[in-house]
């Protein structure tokens, strides 16, 4: 699931189900489109499954699909989201506090 906020400041939302919960990260500037573009990633707490639905006048369902993992570390994640427009391989990073979100060279098929 993808989430656009407008409020406080435009930026989208990365949820990923897993375990029961929405582990979510907020992405400033969206999902990048350039392998050689990354993109800040904030992991903010987790959301109950409802939110999967959830719209209001603030926050609009961008993107909506499912997810693969690939490969998990601490430090990494590398998985798929295979939303409406077609699939994407990603990994988010871990610097730290925050992570980068960076779209795979790769890509699948």
């Amino acid at each position: 699931m993808l989430h656009e906020h407008f409020t406080p400041r435009h930026h989208f939302d990365l949820r990923l189900e897993e375990n029961g919960v929405l582990r979510s990260w907020a992405v400033p500037r969206g999902l990048p489109d350039d392998p050689a573009q990354n993109r800040l990633a904030v992991a903010v707490p987790d959301h109950e499954l409802e939110h999967l639905t959830y719209a209001d006048a603030d926050k609009s369902i961008a993107d909506t699909g499912t997810w693969e993992e690939h490969d998990r570390t601490a430090r990494r994640i590398v998985f798929t989201l295979h939303g409406r427009h077609g699939a994407r391989r990603y990994a988010l990073i871990r610097t730290g506090t925050d992570w980068l979100l960076h779209l795979m060279k790769e890509q699948d098929g």
